[in-house]
C-alpha cells in the first residue's frame, strides 16, 4: 500500500478526484433512507485516506489555493440560489419565516459557543460543531477563514492545520445526528404536540385549492386540454363566440373551421351548424358538459393552433397579491395551464387561492397567443437559456472579493465578511438584479449546481485530506463525547422552540410549519420526509424563505462561532 499512497502523493489531481469520486459513491449509500451524503462522505474519505497513508509514513496534502478557489465558487453559487428568496422574505408573510430562521440560527450558534466554553473544547471545535449540528457544511469554510485571517488567536503550540483538523473532526462527529435528528424531529413534531398535521394539510389544500402533487412524475393526466367538436347542438347555433364565452366562462373557443376554411376566433364570429369548434379549457371542464356543442372530432385544421411553453417572471406590481383564481375572468383563462410555481429557487405547490409574489417564476403551457398575453400581464417571459454569462460571473466574483476586504473593529480585532461572506453577498446582489432584469447575467440552474456541488465537495475533500494526518493526535474518547453532546443539544433544542413560536405565536398552519422548521435549518431532507409523512406537498410552502435566510446566516455564523468561543 505504501507504493499506492506514494503514487497518490506524487499525483495530487488523481488524489483529489479519487477522494471526491469515492465520497460521492459512499454518500449515495443509505440505510432506510438515511446516509452520509457526499459532503460528509468527503470529510470521512479524505481524512481516512490521509490517516491510512500516514501509517505508512506518507503525508498526503493538497493545494490550499485550489481549496479556497472551490470554496469561493461554492459560496458565490449559494448567493445566486438564495438571492431572490432572501429579498422576498423581507415582505408579507415571509417575515414570519424569516424570524423563525433567525431564531433557529442564533440558538444554534449560542448553544455551540456555550458548549465549547463549558467543556473547554479545543480551538476549532465550535466552528465544526456548528457546521455539523446545523448540517451547514459551508460553515466549515467560514470557520477556517477565521483561523487563516488571524482573527482567532491559536493557543501556544497549536498549528493552523491542527485547528482546521479539529473543525473537520467536530463536523464529522456532529453531522450524523445533525442530519438524522432534524429529520425525525421535523417529521414527528406535530404528533408530539398532539396535532393532526395530515388533517391540517387537507384543510389547507381545500382552503387554497392546492392539489397534492407529491411524486408527480410523468402521467397521462393533463390539466389543460384542447379539443374539437362539430356543432350540432341547436342551442349554440347562431350565437357569437363572445356570447358563448359569457354563457360558459370556463371555456374558450380558440378556433373555428367551416367548410375546410379556418376562420379563427373573432369574438363577433357567429357560430353555424356544422362548424368545427376548437375548445380550450381544463380537462375537468371539457368532460363536464359532454354534448354542449356536439360530438368530438379529430380535425387537424381546427386543432392546428400553435402551442407554447414558457417561464413567466412576475414583475408587475399590480398583480402581486392576486390569486390564480382571480384571473379566471381574463381573456387567457382556459387557454393555458400553470404547470409549476417556483419561489426563491424552490418549487412549491400552487392552488387557485395561491397569491402571486414578485419574482415568482410561473411555468405555463398553452396557446402561444395566451402565453404571450399572460406574460405581458404578469411581467415578462423568461426563456430557458443554457448558456452561462461568464462576464457577469467574473464581475460578481470581483465584487465579492472587494466586499470581503471591508473590515471594521470588533472583538478586539478587525472583523469583516471576508472573501467567503463577500462572495455570498455578491451572489445575492447579482441574482436579485438578474431576476428583475432577466436580460443579462444568465446562470442556468445546472451551472449553478455545479458551482455549489463540485465546489463544496472538493473543498471538503481537501480539508479532510489535509487535516487527516493530525486527527489521531487530537482525538480522545472524552473530547469526542463532549463534542457529540454539544452537537446533540444544538441540533435538538432549536426546532422545538421554532415550532412552539410558529404554532402558538404566529398561528401558522401545522403542515406549512413543518416546512418552516426544515427551512429554518436550511435542510430539504426534513421537508421531504414531512411531505411523505402527511402525504401532502403543503410543507414545501413554508420552506423557501427560511431556507434562504438560514443558509446565509449559518454560513456566516461559522466565522463568528470561532471568534465567540475563544
Amino acid at each position: 500500500m505504501q507504493g499506492f499512497f506514494t503514487f497518490l502523493q506524487q499525483n495530487p489531481y488523481l488524489l483529489l478526484f479519487f477522494v471526491v469520486g469515492l465520497a460521492v459513491w459512499i454518500g449515495r449509500a443509505s440505510i432506510k433512507g438515511y446516509g452520509l451524503g457526499m459532503v460528509a462522505g468527503a470529510i470521512v474519505v479524505g481524512a481516512g485516506v490521509s490517516v491510512w497513508a500516514s501509517s505508512y509514513g506518507v503525508k498526503l496534502e493538497l493545494n490550499n489555493f485550489a481549496k479556497s478557489l472551490f470554496y469561493y465558487l461554492f459560496m458565490y453559487g449559494v448567493g445566486l440560489r438564495v438571492g431572490p428568496s432572501f429579498i422576498n422574505s423581507l415582505r408579507g408573510d415571509g417575515v414570519k419565516f424569516l424570524i423563525l430562521a433567525v431564531i433557529s440560527s442564533v440558538l444554534g450558534l449560542t448553544l455551540v459557543v456555550l458548549g465549547a466554553k463549558l467543556f473547554a473544547l479545543p480551538t476549532g471545535a465550535a466552528g465544526g460543531m456548528l457546521a455539523g449540528s446545523q448540517t451547514m457544511s459551508a460553515a466549515i469554510g467560514s470557520a477556517e477563514q477565521a483561523i487563516t485571517s488571524g482573527v482567532v488567536k491559536l493557543p501556544e503550540g497549536m498549528k493552523p492545520e491542527d485547528a482546521t483538523g479539529m473543525i473537520a473532526l467536530s463536523y464529522g462527529i456532529t453531522y450524523i445526528w445533525g442530519t438524522v435528528g432534524i429529520i425525525l424531529i421535523c417529521k414527528y413534531l406535530p404528533r408530539w404536540w398532539g396535532v393532526d398535521a395530515r388533517a391540517a394539510a387537507k384543510q389547507y389544500e381545500e382552503e387554497f385549492g392546492v392539489r397534492d402533487l407529491e411524486g408527480g412524475g410523468l402521467t397521462g393526466f393533463r390539466q389543460f386540454g384542447l379539443r374539437a367538436y362539430r356543432l350540432e347542438n341547436a342551442a349554440q347555433v347562431g350565437q357569437s363566440i363572445a356570447g358563448f364565452r359569457k354563457a360558459n366562462p370556463e371555456y374558450r373557443i380558440v378556433n373555428v373551421a367551416r367548410g375546410g376554411e379556418v376562420l379563427g376566433a373573432d369574438p363577433d364570429l357567429v357560430l353555424q351548424k356544422g362548424d368545427v369548434v376548437a375548445l380550450g379549457g381544463s380537462t375537468e371542464h371539457l368532460t363536464d358538459k359532454m354534448g354542449l356543442i356536439g360530438p368530438e372530432v379529430a380535425d387537424p385544421k381546427a386543432l392546428g393552433i400553435p402551442l407554447d411553453q414558457a417561464e413567466i417572471l412576475v414583475t408587475n406590481k399590480d398583480v402581486v397579491g392576486r390569486t390564480f383564481e382571480s384571473f379566471r375572468g381574463e381573456a387567457v383563462a382556459g387557454q393555458l395551464q400553470v404547470t409549476k410555481l417556483e419561489r426563491g429557487g424552490v418549487p412549491i405547490p400552487a392552488g387557485l387561492k395561491t397569491e402571486l409574489q414578485r419574482m415568482d417564476i410561473i411555468s405555463v403551457v398553452g396557446l402561444k397567443s395566451a402565453v404571450n398575453d399572460l406574460a405581458a400581464l404578469w411581467g415578462r417571459v423568461a426563456r430557458t437559456n443554457t448558456s452561462t454569462d461568464l462576464l457577469t460571473l467574473s464581475a460578481g466574483m470581483i465584487l465579492g472579493f472587494l466586499i470581503g476586504r471591508i473590515e471594521f473593529p470588533a472583538f478586539g480585532a478587525k472583523v469583516g465578511l471576508g472573501n467567503a461572506g463577500g462572495l455570498l453577498l455578491s451572489g445575492v446582489i447579482i441574482s436579485s438584479i438578474v431576476s428583475r432584469l432577466r436580460f443579462f447575467g444568465n446562470t442556468p440552474n445546472a451551472a449553478r449546481n455545479v458551482l455549489e456541488d463540485l465546489g463544496l465537495v472538493v473543498f471538503v475533500a481537501i480539508v479532510g485530506v489535509n487535516a487527516g494526518a493530525g486527527l489521531l493526535a487530537q482525538l480522545t474518547g472524552a473530547v469526542a463525547l463532549k463534542i457529540f453532546i454539544v452537537g446533540f443539544i444544538a441540533c435538538t433544542i432549536p426546532p422545538f422552540i421554532v415550532w412552539a413560536i410558529g404554532f402558538h405565536v404566529f398561528k401558522i398552519n401545522p403542515a406549512v410549519l413543518m416546512g418552516g422548521v426544515a427551512g429554518a435549518r436550511s435542510h430539504s431532507g426534513p421537508c421531504r420526509e414531512a411531505a411523505v409523512e402527511i402525504q401532502s406537498t403543503v410543507p414545501w410552502i413554508g420552506f423557501p424563505v427560511g431556507y434562504a435566510v438560514s443558509g446565509i446566516l449559518l454560513t456566516v455564523f461559522g466565522y463568528f462561532a470561532m471568534i465567540l468561543a475563544q
